[in-house]
């Protein structure tokens, strides 16, 4: 072969390995990742849409601190990412102040309207809470979530920190690729309603990747919010047109459960993991269900595994049955539940529930365990800024567009959390008034030697405290970057029991992504799973880790997203 001929044959493979990595560009593999890591001095800021978090990187750049800027990123998510998110939904945050050198978190959800009781649904026939409509709301949590977090840790005012957003929302935005998917997707359940038709659908359908959308709606609630802060939304135009909304389309919610809301500062919880401690906020959430997770795989040498090895995919799954077996006796409101978190997360818990754990075949019956308590869709964002304050920010509707309704004069989807109660009243979730569902939105933070190592969250229902456990693992067991274990292949196991009561189905599926081996597929199959295929399963992960050795900040936002990391 001449020298011409051969370099001929260098560049059609290379086209032709461009045109694959191009074809599965979404497809997660082991051991590489699409992105590089990115990686900054001075601040940085990860979300699931690159604008918003570009937003979040110029209030860094113009001084503003971490809690500064995650404010702002999540109003522009919301205006960007409206299935996901937005002020019609709930807000939990843990936040690290560099100057106190401590851990705070925040429960910003929702609770029920004081009207909503089990009798009112048994007497209109239903057995649980509908998914959608007005009976699945509860209150808004989330801007009373930024008030909260702004008049302890921040430094600009509402005005500057929506600004961008109201431009944004009146100027327009493209949408992206995976968001616009979301949002195809909700159409039938937009056009249900009219007046959320005319927010969301302009034209009559969803709007397409690369079109412009517009919300003058929103921008009209974000400058309320702007000018009179969060009693706009709570007391103001906001409070009395949402309840007048309520009123006409059949929900319980008034203004004033709207009054009454307040967030609540509360104490993260942890657990060690091989000399890193990971820390979660405590029920109504589910975040201790990863806690209980590493607990129960600690003793095994997962690194000696490796993340191509049946026996780390069997036990991860095996872990994660037990912990939600838990989760659906026990997760509850904690002012009005007892929920014995600190013996749920003790080591001596998990190795009295690891007798449970056969390496060789799959449980299926998992039933709750006695830690002898007396008898009694998503974003997530996160930043650090220059002086390593860090914000790991979780912020939701539930599910996509919430309820379904969105008030036409307002802008914004109400949620539909109100679905995650019990109606059985013995259960510790059982709906009663002025109550707060139980949550699935977690966000995470690894402190190392009392320094915060990563801040880190993982979206998508309950794939979240599984999400959030391989991405530990993929980081201190299988020693990858974090862009890597943000990337790498996972496995979502489905169908364990819940708290609303509904009962666990069998053994449950494990959906495996295409990057998990054939092999290892074959081999799960063999112990008992059952085992689906999937391109890419629930969940997006966005992180930034703080490199103990230079002090550099490791920023990942993976492909299963829209979103990127930007620092500078």
């Amino acid at each position: 072969m001449n020298g011409i001929a051969a370099l001929i044959l260098l560049v059609l493979l290379a086209l032709g390995f461009a045109a694959l990595a191009a074809d599965n560009r979404h497809i997660p593999r082991a051991g590489r990742a699409g992105r590089s890591v990115v990686m900054a001095p001075n601040g940085m800021v990860a979300t699931s849409h690159p604008l918003a978090a570009q937003v979040g990187l110029d209030i860094l750049r113009q001084g503003g601190n971490a809690v500064d800027a995650a404010i702002a990123a999540n109003a522009a998510i919301g205006l960007m990412e409206p299935m996901s998110c937005g002020i019609g939904g709930d807000l939990f945050a843990i936040v690290w102040e560099a100057r106190a050198q401590k851990l705070y978190g925040l429960n910003a959800s929702g609770r029920s309207p004081y009207t909503a009781t089990r009798d009112l649904f048994r007497e209109r026939g239903l057995e649980e809470i509908p998914l959608h409509g007005p009976l699945s709301w509860s209150v808004p949590g989330c801007v009373d979530g930024w008030d909260a977090l702004r008049e302890r840790f921040g430094t600009m005012p509402f005005a500057r920190l929506l600004e961008p957003s109201i431009r944004y929302a009146e100027d327009g935005f493209p949408v992206p690729e995976v968001i616009a998917g979301y949002w195809k997707s909700a159409e039938r359940l937009l056009s249900a309603d009219p007046e959320s038709a005319a927010v969301f659908l302009p034209g009559g359908r969803a709007p397409a990747k690369g079109e412009v959308f517009r919300n003058p709606a929103l921008a009209r609630s974000y400058r309320d919010i702007a000018q009179e802060g969060r009693d706009a939304f709570y007391r103001g135009r906001i409070a009395r047109e949402l309840a007048a909304y309520s009123h006409r389309v059949g929900g319980l919610l008034a203004l004033k459960d709207l009054e009454d809301h307040r967030s609540e500062w509360v104490e993260p919880v942890s657990t060690n993991y091989r000399g890193y401690d990971v820390w979660e906020l405590p029920p109504n959430g589910q975040g201790i269900a990863a806690l209980q997770m590493l607990n129960l795989l600690e003793p095994y040498d997962l690194g000696r595994m490796g993340p191509e090895s049946a026996d780390y995919w069997h036990l991860l799954v095996e872990a994660k049955k037990l912990a939600f077996a838990d989760r659906a006796r026990y997760y509850a409101d904690m002012a009005m539940a007892r929920v014995p978190v600190k013996e749920l997360i003790s080591k001596d818990y998990a190795e009295q529930r690891r007798k449970h754990m056969d390496l060789r075949r799959a449980a299926q019956v998992v039933e709750p365990g006695d830690p002898r308590l007396s008898r009694g869709d998503t974003i997530y964002l996160c930043v650090v800024d220059k002086d390593r304050n860090c914000v790991s920010l979780i912020q939701s509707n539930y599910h996509g567009f919430g309820s379904g309704l969105a008030p036409r004069s307002l802008g914004f989807a109400l949620q539909n959390r109100g679905n995650l109660f019990a109606l059985d009243p013995a259960h510790p979730n059982t709906l009663e008034p002025h109550k707060r569902p139980f949550h699935t939105i977690i966000p995470a933070l690894v402190t190392r030697q009392g320094r915060p190592w990563l801040v880190f969250g993982v979206m998508g229902g309950d794939m979240q405290p599984q999400g959030h456990v391989q991405v530990l693992v993929n980081l201190i067991d299988f020693g990858m970057d974090v862009q890597r274990a943000a990337e790498a292949p996972r496995v979502e196991h489905l169908d364990s029991a819940t708290p609303t009561g509904l009962p666990a189905k069998g053994s449950g599926r494990v959906v495996a992504e295409a990057g998990i081996p054939d092999s290892v597929v074959a081999e799960l199959k063999r112990r008992g799973h059952t085992v689906l295929r999937t391109r890419t399963n629930g969940g997006g992960c966005q992180a930034i880790l703080i490199d103990p050795a230079t002090n550099m900040l490791h920023g990942a936002s993976e492909p299963r997203k829209d979103g990127a990391a930007v620092g500078w």
